[in-house]
Formats: structure tokens, sequence, C-alpha cells
């Protein structure tokens, strides 16, 4: 599976942006989705996540209420509106994929995935 985000930019605060991350590859094994963020000199850290057979969503509390995930089967495309954004959200945005069912795993961890994106630059001014 290969990804590929898009969709970054540069925006003042309480703007948005619309992510995009195209999926190619073996796309009908894809199980669960997500978008991580890291910020300079900070770890990669859980931005919202999307079980991809029945788009059961869940987000980290620092984006609840103003960014939304979501995910176009029909497409292999997985994208996150962000809306109301804050200078606080300026990071590298990645996209991430588990293309296994099997086994215990926690969704906000980076290890439960095995494929990544190659990241995309969100900055918001203040």
């Amino acid at each position: 599976v290969q990804l590929q985000a898009s969709g970054g930019g540069l925006v003042q605060a309480g703007g948005s942006l619309r992510l995009a991350c195209a999926a190619s590859g073996r796309t009908f094994s894809t199980y669960f989705m997500g978008w991580f963020r890291q910020a300079p000199g900070k770890e990669r850290e859980f931005v919202a996540g999307i079980k991809w057979s029945d788009s059961i969503t869940y987000y980290a509390d620092s984006v609840e209420g103003r960014f939304t995930i979501s995910r176009d089967s029909g497409k292999n495309t997985l994208y996150l509106q962000m809306n109301s954004l804050k200078p606080e959200d300026t990071a590298v945005y990645y996209c991430a994929a588990r293309t296994f069912s099997l086994g215990s795993y926690n969704y906000r961890q980076i290890t439960a995935y095995n494929y990544w994106g190659q990241g995309t630059q969100v900055t918001v001014s203040s």
C-alpha cells in the first residue's frame, strides 16, 4: 500500500484546510486509517482515526469538535477536514494505514500502523 498525503499549507488562525491521503496498491486490505502530526521537537501524536469498514471515528481531545476524519472508499482516499485552526496545530501531518485486523492494537499508537504517507506541512499563523 502506498499513501500520498496532500492539502497542507499556510493558513491564518481560525481558518480551515482539508487534507487528503490517496491510497494505492493492496487497498482492499485496509482495516484502519489514521492521521498523526509531528511538530518540531515533539513526538508524533495521534490526531484522528477511522475504521475503514464502518467509518467509526476517533479523535484526540485537542482536535475533537474542530477536525473531522472521513473516507471515500470508492476513491481509496482518506480526508481530514480541519476547522478553527490554531497556531498549536502547526505540524507535519501524516496519514497511516493498518492493513490487518488480527491482533490487539491501540489506534493511538504509531506501532498500530504498518504503512505511512510522506507527510504534508500545515502552518497556522497567529
